[in-house]
C-alpha cells in the first residue's frame, strides 16, 4: 500500500505558550470554497443535514500504519510468547520424570512443564509484579515522551533494554542454571527489566500510529460509486486500530508454541523463539524513522490540566464536581468576564480537552474488574487448569484461544458488522461499544466459578485439586474428570468482548487528551491494567485451594454491577461529535528536508511553512472505493 500520508510542518511550542486545541503559528484554515460551502485546509465539511443523512466510512490510511502495526506485533509475539510460560515455570518444580529443562517425561505425562517450583502464591506475587510494573510505570514514561524525548525515541529505548532483558531470560532458562537451584535470580531480573522496557514501547506507540491518520475532521468526498459520503475520522482510526489490535494478538499467539516448546523440550527454547522474533524490531524501527510523521516532544499540559482543575474547583466548588458548568467556571473567558486581570496560558478550547481528559479517566476507572474477568483473578485461571483432565495438553494451552478468537473476530468486526452499522446509518458510539463488551465478559466469566465448584466435586484430592499430583502417589490418578475443553468457552467469550472494549479505549485515550498529553492519558488507561495486577498482588494469599471458587465469583459480580453503571454514567457521550485536536499543522516527518529535525527540534530550512501547508493539501488521501478495504 503507498504511503499517502500528507507532508506537513512542524511547529514547535514552548510549556508557557498558550495551549489551545490547535496550533498557534499555523491556526485552522477555514475557507469557502467557490460553491460557498465551508472548508478545511481544502477539506469540503459536512453540514448539519450531511451530517444526519450521509453514509459515514473509514478514510483510506497511510503505510505507515500498517508498518507500525508490525512493530507491535514483534514487541507483543516476544512478551507475550514468554508471558505464557511465566505462571508454570515459578509455581511448578522440576517434572520428576523431565529432563533438566522443565520439559516433562513424555507427551502423556501428567505432570505439569515446571522449573522453580515455587507453588501458586509466588507465582501469582512476582507474575502480578511484572505486568504492575508494565502497566504503571507507563505514566512515568508517557509524561517523559511528552515533555521531553519525544514518543519515537521512547520506543526504542524500551526495544534495546527489552532486547537485553530476553537474553537474560534465556540464561537462566539453561538446564545447569535450572538445576542448580539459582535461576531465580537472573530470572527474577530479566523479568522486571523487561517490565520497564515494555513499560517504555506501550504508552507511546498507539498514539504514534494515530498521528499517522491525514484524517483530522469529517469531511464530504463522492466515492468511485458516486455516492457523496462522510469520511469519518473515528471510524478511520478504529478500523487502523481494530488491525493493529488484531496483529497484537497474532503475536500473542505465539504462546501457543512456547507452550508447547516448555512442556516438550524445555524453557530455554520456549524463550528462546520470542528473542528470535524480538530480532525483526530494530531494522524495522531503523526504517521506519525517516518516514513516520512525528509529534515533537513540546512540553506537557500536565501543569497546566492542574491550573484548570484548580480554577474549577476553586470558583466551581467541590459539590459541583460531575455537573453541567464545572469546568467552564475555569474558562478563561468567563474568568476575564468576572474581572480577572490574570494571564492565562490556555485557550477556552484547551478547557474543553481537560473535561475530555476527565471523562476519559473516569471510564478507564471501569477497565480493572473487567480485566480481572477477562482471564481471571491473579493465577486463579492457572490453578483452574491445573486440576482439570487434560489428556496430555499442556494446562496452559487454552489460554491461547484468547488470541485465537480475537484474530478470527477482528477481521468479521471491521469488515463486516461495523460497515454494515454505517451503511444502515447506525451509530454505534464508544460508550455503547464498551458497555456491549462489559456485558459479554461478565457472562463469559460467570463459567468460572461454574467449572472450578465441579473440579473440586470430581477431583480426587477434593478441595486440594490444584496440587493433587504431588499428594497422591506416583501413577494414581490427580485430576479432575472434568475435561479442560470447557474452559474455552470462558476464555471466547472474553476475547470477543476485548475487541469491543480496548479498540474503543485506544481511541478515546487518543481523541480526548490535549495534543501534548497523548502519550501520558494512553499511560493512564494502561495503568488501569497496573490497577488490576495490584488486586491479584494484594489478593494473592487466597489465590489458591480451596477459595478458587469465589476468586471467580467476587469479580464476576463485581463486573455485573459495574456494566449497569457504566452505562448510565456514560451513556451521553455517545451523542458528541469525534474530535482530534491535533491539526495538520502539529505534525512532521523526519523525511527530505525534515531528516534529524526531531532532535535538533529545528525547522528545516530550504522549504517555507507555507510551502508544505500547499503540500499538504495537494497530498491528502481520497478514498477510491468508500471503504477501506
Amino acid at each position: 500500500m503507498a504511503d499517502t500520508a500528507a507532508q506537513v510542518a512542524t511547529a514547535h511550542a514552548s510549556v508557557a505558550d498558550v495551549r489551545p486545541s490547535h496550533d498557534v503559528k499555523a491556526p485552522p484554515n477555514y475557507d469557502l470554497n467557490e460553491d460557498e460551502r465551508e472548508t478545511y485546509h481544502g477539506l469540503v465539511l459536512p453540514t448539519e443535514e450531511e451530517k444526519a443523512t450521509l453514509r459515514r466510512v473509514a478514510g483510506k490510511m497511510p503505510a505507515s500504519c500498517y508498518y507500525l502495526c508490525a512493530v507491535e506485533f514483534a514487541e507483543r509475539a516476544s512478551y507475550y510468547g514468554c508471558n505464557q510460560v511465566y505462571k508454570n515455570f515459578i509455581r511448578a518444580p522440576l517434572p520428576l520424570d523431565g529432563n533438566g529443562s522443565g520439559a516433562v517425561g513424555s507427551p502423556n505425562s501428567e505432570y505439569t512443564a515446571g522449573a522453580l517450583g515455587r507453588g501458586t502464591v509466588v507465582a501469582t506475587a512476582m507474575t502480578e509484579a511484572f505486568k504492575f510494573l508494565a502497566y504503571a510505570l507507563p505514566v512515568f514514561f508517557g509524561w517523559l515522551a511528552d515533555t521531553k524525548y519525544g514518543r519515537f525515541r521512547m520506543i526504542c529505548q524500551g526495544v534495546a533494554i527489552c532486547g537485553v532483558a530476553h537474553i537474560i531470560m534465556i540464561i537462566s532458562a539453561i538446564p545447569s542454571v535450572l538445576q542448580s537451584g539459582n535461576a531465580i535470580g537472573p530470572f527474577a531480573f530479566s523479568l522486571y527489566l523487561l517490565s520497564i522496557g515494555a513499560a517504555q514501547f506501550k504508552p507511546n506507540i498507539t498514539p504514534t500510529v494515530m498521528d499517522q491518520s491525514p484524517h483530522k475532521v469529517a469531511h464530504v468526498i463522492t466515492d468511485a460509486n458516486g455516492e457523496r459520503v462522510i469520511v469519518d475520522p473515528e471510524d478511520s482510526l478504529n478500523s487502523v486500530m481494530l488491525w493493529f489490535y488484531l496483529l497484537i494478538n497474532v503475536g500473542a499467539m505465539f504462546g501457543i508454541p512456547t507452550t508447547y516448546l516448555a512442556r516438550l523440550v524445555g524453557y530455554w527454547a520456549a524463550y528462546l523463539i520470542p528473542t528470535i522474533i524480538y530480532l525483526m524490531l530494530p531494522p524495522l524501527l531503523w526504517y521506519l524513522n525517516p518516514r513516520l510523521i512525528k509529534q515533537p516532544a513540546g512540553g506537557s499540559d500536565l501543569g497546566n490540566v492542574f491550573k484548570v482543575l484548580g480554577d474549577a474547583l476553586r470558583h466551581g466548588g467541590i459539590t459541583s464536581i460531575g455537573r453541567k458548568g464545572f469546568w467552564d467556571a475555569a474558562k478563561p473567558s468567563v474568568r476575564r468576564a468576572a474581572g480577572s486581570t490574570k494571564e492565562y496560558g490556555y485557550d477556552d478550547d484547551f478547557i474543553n480537552d481537560v473535561r475530555r481528559t476527565f471523562q476519559a479517566s473516569g471510564i478507564f476507572c471501569f477497565l480493572p474488574i473487567f480485566f480481572i474477568n477477562d482471564g481471571a483473578l491473579g493465577a486463579a485461571a492457572n490453578a483452574l487448569t491445573a486440576g482439570m483432565k487434560t489428556d496430555g495438553i499442556p494446562n496452559d494451552l487454552l489460554d491461547n484461544l484468547n488470541p485465537v478468537a480475537i484474530v478470527v473476530c477482528t477481521p468479521l468486526v471491521n469488515h463486516v458488522l461495523y460497515p454494515f452499522l454505517r451503511k444502515k446509518g447506525i451509530k454505534w458510539g464508544p460508550i455503547s461499544k464498551m458497555t456491549f463488551g462489559f456485558a459479554l465478559c461478565t457472562i463469559g466469566s460467570c463459567v468460572y466459578p461454574i467449572l472450578q465448584h465441579y473440579v473440586y466435586k470430581t477431583s480426587p484430592c477434593g478441595y486440594n485439586a490444584t496440587t493433587c499430583a504431588e499428594i497422591v502417589a506416583k501413577g494414581e490418578p490427580s485430576l479432575s474428570t472434568v475435561p479442560i475443553s470447557l474452559y474455552a468457552i470462558p476464555v471466547i467469550i472474553g476475547a470477543i468482548a476485548e475487541i469491543f472494549v480496548n479498540v474503543t479505549a485506544y481511541g478515546i485515550a487518543y481523541s480526548r487528551s490535549p495534543k501534548n498529553m497523548k502519550g501520558l492519558v494512553s499511560s493512564i488507561n494502561l495503568f488501569m491494567m497496573a490497577i488490576s495486577a495490584a488486586i491479584g498482588l494484594a489478593t494473592a494469599p487466597v489465590i489458591q485451594d480451596p477459595y478458587l471458587t469465589w476468586a471467580f465469583a467476587g469479580p464476576t459480580i463485581a463486573g455485573a454491577v459495574m456494566t449497569v453503571i457504566f452505562w448510565f454514567t456514560f451513556r451521553h457521550i455517545d451523542k458528541e461529535e469525534f474530535v482530534i485536536n491535533t491539526g495538520f499543522g502539529d505534525m512532521k516527518r523526519d523525511s527530505d528536508q525534515e531528516s534529524n529535525a526531531e532532535v535538533g527540534g529545528v525547522v528545516t530550512k530550504g522549504v517555507s511553512v507555507e510551502e508544505k501547508k500547499a503540500a499538504a493539501v495537494s497530498e491528502l488521501p481520497t478514498i477510491p472505493s468508500g471503504e477501506k478495504k
